[in-house]
């Protein structure tokens, strides 16, 4: 026979602080479930404390669960670099052309496939796009000088100033571009050829447009012309102007040249066609300079450094905006 020994106040206190103080863990995450709550049941009336948000700034004190942010990058070669340091499955680029030439990649793009049936279940491919880089297309120096002199009227002397600055981004015409060609033209001498045509133009070399802008000098004769209608015998007057050289030979200048200069800074050199045109002003001459379709030129750079994006990050490039994560 055996008799409990009597319990004295002191240890049944302790006994039921012991109880009292216990507290139960409710909810956890693990490998299986990384985003479930932490969920403690603690002493005070067994009340909830839900202690997740504290759990994750410790868990990530030193180190995030997700790769986040936006890095803006300065020419092509980084932000492909950049794409296919990151890339994954579900990277993409975008691009556009207006209003600014922007590329735009996103490595945490929604990845390829049917939504989920349901609105209430989980879609496997969805995806918040908050890893991305930008790389803003910036205007080269050379684009810049040229533009600035595009279509106005300089004195011989500041042309011949400029052009000589600028002689290294000169290019003189092929054989192609002459018509003495006895080969096929390559496609970038098949578009100036096409050009040229369009605007009866004549390609001038380097040397040449440098010789005039130095030793030109124009000579106007003016002649009348009188038609007589013999049926009315109304008679139209008209004043023709002809610039000729001082030994009177009449004037032939080239209307076209060349020019290879990049775009955008840091980027690849782009031929460009420029229109060469004279306008006589009193004793003097004036020289006008002025690319041809610089919008075109523009857009035809932006989307080639766009597909060599493309080629090399081996991503899917579509044209516009993402419609996730910041812009």
């Amino acid at each position: 026979m055996t008799h409990d020994t009597p319990r004295n106040i002191a240890e049944t206190i302790i006994d039921e602080m012991r109880r009292v103080g216990e507290y139960e863990i409710v909810s956890y995450p693990d490998e299986d479930k990384p985003l479930a709550p932490l969920i403690v049941s603690a002493p005070k009336d067994m009340v909830l404390h839900d202690l997740t948000a504290q759990h994750r700034a410790a868990i990530q004190a030193l180190k995030p669960f997700q790769r986040t942010g936006k890095a803006v990058l300065t020419d092509l070669d980084s932000i492909i670099a950049w794409t296919n340091r990151f890339k994954g499955p579900d990277t993409a680029l975008f691009g556009a052309i207006h209003p600014e030439p922007r590329l735009i990649s996103v490595i945490d793009y929604h990845g390829a496939g049917d939504p989920a049936d349901s609105a209430t279940s989980f879609d496997p491919n969805a995806n918040y796009g908050r890893h991305r880089a930008v790389y803003n297309f910036l205007l080269s120096e050379e684009w810049k000088l040229w533009t600035a002199i595009d279509g106005k009227a300089l004195d011989k002397d500041v042309f011949g100033e400029f052009i000589e600055a600028r002689a290294n981004d000169f290019l003189d015409p092929t054989p192609a571009l002459l018509g003495s060609s006895t080969t096929p033209a390559q496609p970038w001498e098949q578009r100036m050829i096409d050009i040229a045509a369009k605007i009866h133009g004549r390609f001038g070399q380097y040397a040449a447009i440098n010789l005039l802008s130095r030793e030109l000098k124009i000579h106007e004769v003016g002649k009348i012309e009188v038609k007589t209608n013999r049926d009315t015998g109304e008679a139209q007057v008209q004043f023709l102007s002809e610039h000729q050289t001082p030994d009177g030979q009449p004037l032939t200048l080239p209307n076209l040249f060349m020019i290879a200069i990049p775009v955008f800074e840091t980027g690849a050199l782009y031929r460009l066609a420029v229109r060469f045109r004279y306008r006589k002003a009193g004793q003097d001459v004036k020289f006008i300079a002025a690319i041809y379709n610089p919008g075109d030129a523009l857009r035809d750079a932006a989307r080639e450094a766009m597909d060599a994006a493309q080629q090399e990050t081996g991503v899917p490039l579509l044209m516009g905006t993402p419609e996730i994560g910041a812009a």
